[in-house]
């Protein structure tokens, strides 16, 4: 079987949901047994996304091999259950970069190097080469890319990769490629009307650069009007059964079970000649009964991100994603409480008193407490404050490297405030001449060097000690392999003051010289654990991450009869439905058995 390229377009507006589209295609896909990959192309000249600010893109997404990406790769392997390569996420610079370096080499033998055809074809053997990449545990082929272009059509950075696609499509055949445009119907308040012009000229723009889609997905606040539908059909010279609405749901969850009951897959199976049966049948029963029970959920459980980027949510898209999974797994509808660290220090309470006090009635009506790092001083006393008010008030609490993180764990410095009486004790990040370093910059460190200067990637972590609660929720394995992404480290010399103290680091890595996993030694505390690397971008949707799912467990009240059951959960810690009865929930079971174990 050829491999079948499906490229995702957008326009009107960017931001309009074209990676959730992109993943919920290759999700309807793959449950009807086809092997899937799936490429980001984002056109700005940046090698990687390792350098941005997460209020420019959100956040940094890592894969295994240490590739810093665009978020967008984070929702394919969470919809898709597979693991990536930074070779997935292909951009301008990345291209321009790998064609220079043949020029420069003398591959072009003296030939003068253009946009076409050298940039376009470095695109198409880019494409080609990585859509035959197996991303699946049993190692297969994928029969099916699924491609989005980032933006919008007709940004003049997009140009190069629309044309390229113009030439792929005949390069590899038309039963072998169609196009996605995913568009924009705004219904203005004023008249409530579904406008379909800004549609009709992004399809008019695209057709002008050479490419026609062969479906068009519609997103709009409410579904489609019949009149609508015709309305794109005759103007955009498609079929209605061709114009799919991608209206707003409940969960994200249900796009694919959307995109499934308008026929997707069958227009598929024929535009594609895809190799699957068109019968009715049933399809993502489990993404199904997954979004129904999001759906009914009654019991709450509320966490407060204390954090630098609050203002902006895809900052900690995939932290939230993580919460979500867990509370989810616990039959618990997630409130996620976000606090700006800055708001809870002290000298906010002199310069804006309203944000002071409203930051810390947020934290303390919160169930529990979730901390990821940053980059830079900014708000750092603030995460310090918020670490030693969860240990007072034993209140659940879990430090994570998120996205940007820098402070390795970050209780560290707090602890060793509170608990072996330094209070001096700083990071080599914020005070470079410290004289009580806690928290060190790592000798592979580059600082002349921003990009993939990091520890990124895959690392393993060996537990040192069988009593501990985090090896508990991985399964009681010897070690665990989770993603990093920093550039400091807890300082290895001190590690004997830290555990005369009581805090013990139950997690090293595989040379014992760096500090992965601590936990707060104290039968009283329901939950205080900090790790070194980022367990929210293994999560998935039906298999949380374990100290995600501690956190969650904790803070609804019942981690410690979850673990004296042999990290099962009993018929009271399941959905009660609303005419009052409860009963376990057999796929639930399962669920939280696999929260417990590695891949």
């Amino acid at each position: 079987l050829l491999s079948k390229f499906i490229l995702v377009t957008g326009g009107v507006i960017s931001g309009i949901g074209k990676g959730i589209i992109a993943s919920s295609v290759g999700t309807i896909l793959k449950s009807c047994g086809l092997h899937v990959t799936a490429i980001k192309i984002d056109p700005y000249i940046n090698i990687d996304a390792g350098t941005f600010s997460p209020y420019e893109h959100g956040e940094v997404f890592v894969l295994d091999d240490g590739g810093e990406v665009d978020l967008d790769l984070g929702n394919y392997e969470r919809f898709l259950d597979i693991r990536l390569t930074r070779d997935n996420n292909l951009t301008t610079g990345k291209i321009y970069q790998s064609v220079i370096t043949k020029e420069r080499r003398g591959d072009y033998l003296g030939k003068t190097v253009q946009v076409v055809p050298h940039i376009t074809d470095a695109i198409q053997e880019w494409v080609m080469r990585q859509a035959r990449v197996p991303v699946d545990d049993d190692g297969v082929e994928p029969q099916v890319c699924v491609i989005e272009l980032g933006g919008t059509v007709g940004d003049i950075e997009s140009m190069p990769f629309i044309e390229a696609f113009r030439q792929f499509q005949f390069k590899v055949k038309r039963e072998n490629f169609c196009n996605i445009h995913v568009s924009l119907i705004p219904q203005p308040s004023t008249t409530g009307e579904q406008k379909t012009k800004p549609t009709q000229n992004s399809i008019r723009e695209l057709r002008g650069l050479g490419l026609s889609p062969d479906l068009i997905m519609c997103r709009c606040a409410t579904p489609l009007d019949n009149s609508v539908k015709e309305k794109i059909s005759m103007f955009c010279h498609v079929e209605p059964e061709q114009v799919i609405c991608v209206h707003d749901v409940s969960s994200i969850y249900r796009v694919p079970l959307l995109l499934e009951n308008q026929g997707v897959v069958s227009y598929f199976c024929h535009r594609l000649d895809l190799p699957i049966e068109t019968r009715p049948r049933k399809m993502l029963t489990k993404w199904k009964e997954m979004s129904d029970r999001s759906d009914r959920l009654l019991e709450h459980c509320s966490i407060a991100l204390v954090g630098k980027y609050t203002k902006f949510s895809d900052s900690y898209a995939s932290v939230i994603k993580a919460l979500e999974h867990s509370a989810l797994a616990i039959s618990h509808k997630l409130e996620v409480k976000y606090i700006d660290s800055a708001d809870l220090e002290p000298g906010a309470l002199q310069e804006e008193p309203v944000k002071y006090h409203e930051a810390w009635q947020k934290l303390c009506s919160a169930d529990g407490i979730l901390v990821p790092g940053g980059f830079g001083v900014r708000g750092t006393e603030g995460k310090i404050q918020a670490i030693q008010w969860a240990r007072k008030q034993k209140k659940p609490f879990l430090g994570t490297n998120a996205p940007q993180s820098t402070v390795k764990p970050p209780p560290t410095i707090n602890l060793a405030r509170l608990m072996v009486l330094w209070f001096y004790a700083n990071s080599t990040e914020f005070e470079p001449e410290t004289t009580h370093p806690v928290v060190i910059d790592m000798p592979e460190h580059n600082p002349g060097q921003m990009g993939g200067t990091m520890r990124l990637g895959k690392r393993r972590t060996i537990f040192k000690t069988k009593n501990s609660v985090l090896r508990r929720l991985y399964g009681d394995v010897d070690h665990v392999e989770e993603r990093h992404r920093h550039r400091f480290e807890v300082n290895p010399e001190l590690k004997q003051n830290f555990e005369d103290q009581g805090l013990h680091f139950v997690g090293q890595d595989v040379e014992g010289e760096r500090m992965e996993v601590i936990e707060l030694d104290a039968p009283d505390h329901p939950y205080f654990v900090g790790v070194q690397y980022h367990p929210e971008f293994t999560s998935r949707p039906i298999k949380p991450s374990p100290p995600y799912f501690g956190l969650l467990l904790a803070s609804a009240g019942i981690l410690h009869s979850f673990l004296q059951r042999g990290c099962r959960l009993s018929p009271r810690d399941t959905y009660s439905d609303r005419s009052g009865s409860s009963s376990p929930d057999s796929e639930l079971v399962e669920l939280k058995l696999c929260a417990s174990s590695q891949d």
